[in-house]
């Protein structure tokens, strides 16, 4: 095999809680991670000139070694000795710093991607232990799904398929620095976290109006401070009949699940040609084989 195409994942948190600080400055959380079909495309082939060569249709993206693709790509050719040099063509859809986890999702295709042109044949769990190398959300991006996360995100707990829904996806104008969230994340001030049993709960249960009454963001009390324009965002998914609204990650994406498609549609419309939905995507839950 000397080349491949896979897809890359974004992933939305259904619930994210922040329960403590390590000395070493990460922090423990517990969440529900859920890929969703929108999803970038990575091509990735052997060359024989020595090195890795990144092409993009986003021409601001790094294609050296700040790519999580470039790193992931280098740490696997290292760890295996590996010859020659990986050419990787990337189709980016993923809203960047988006809290979505594209460079994440990224980084787990390329490491998937080199397993299979290279015939190494390494399991999940030797994926995921280079994975968590390169970020916390990497392992649960090569594990796909719907999955309970601990720890720094690394301890990963698979569930059953969340119910379907249609899912948009608002990502607004500007961007969140996940360092500056977390860095004025006061868990002292939190008097509310989001119940993540009673979501897995409502996942079991496959009960899609349970589990939007339990969507629940920590990170929600730094970011809609700083922009509010997060909660107009998620009053007006409300008013076009959305169950449930959540800011993903550490923001700026917005997502609000419907059960009803022409609801999801008039809204995805609304947003498409409003201020706030700069990139606006309806989509769905997204199952692996």
């Amino acid at each position: 095999m000397n080349k491949i195409t896979l897809f890359a994942n974004a992933k939305i948190n259904l619930g994210l809680d922040v329960i403590g600080k390590r000395p070493n400055g990460y922090h423990d959380v517990r969440m529900i991670m859920q890929t969703i079909k929108l999803h970038d495309t990575l091509t990735l082939k052997k060359i024989r000139k020595k090195g890795i060569f990144i092409k993009t249709n986003l021409h601001f993206l790094p294609t050296n070694e700040n790519n999580l693709i470039y790193a992931a790509i280098k740490l696997f050719m290292t760890e295996y000795n590996l010859e020659g040099g990986v050419h990787v063509t990337l189709e980016k859809k993923i809203p960047v710093a988006a809290g979505m986890a594209g460079g994440s999702a990224d980084a787990a295709a390329a490491l998937q991607g080199m397993n299979q042109l290279y015939e190494t044949n390494l399991s999940l769990k030797r994926l995921q232990e280079m994975g968590v190398k390169l970020g916390a959300d990497v392992p649960y991006c090569l594990l796909g799904g719907t999955a309970l996360s601990e720890g720094i995100g690394e301890i990963l707990t698979p569930l059953p398929p969340a119910p379907a829904c249609y899912c948009l996806i608002v990502k607004p104008k500007f961007a969140i620095s996940t360092k500056y969230v977390y860095e004025n994340l006061n868990l002292s001030e939190i008097t509310k976290h989001p119940d993540i049993d009673r979501l897995i709960t409502s996942i079991e249960q496959e009960d899609l109006t349970m589990l939007c009454s339990s969507l629940g963001n920590v990170l929600e009390s730094v970011s809609v401070k700083e922009h509010p324009e997060l909660t107009v965002i998620k009053e007006e998914m409300l008013s076009f009949g959305a169950l449930g609204t959540l800011m993903s990650g550490s923001g700026p994406t917005v997502f609000g699940l419907f059960s009803d498609q022409s609801k999801a549609n008039a809204a995805f419309m609304h947003f498409k040609v409003g201020p706030y939905g700069k990139q606006s995507f309806l989509t769905g839950f997204f199952q692996p084989d």
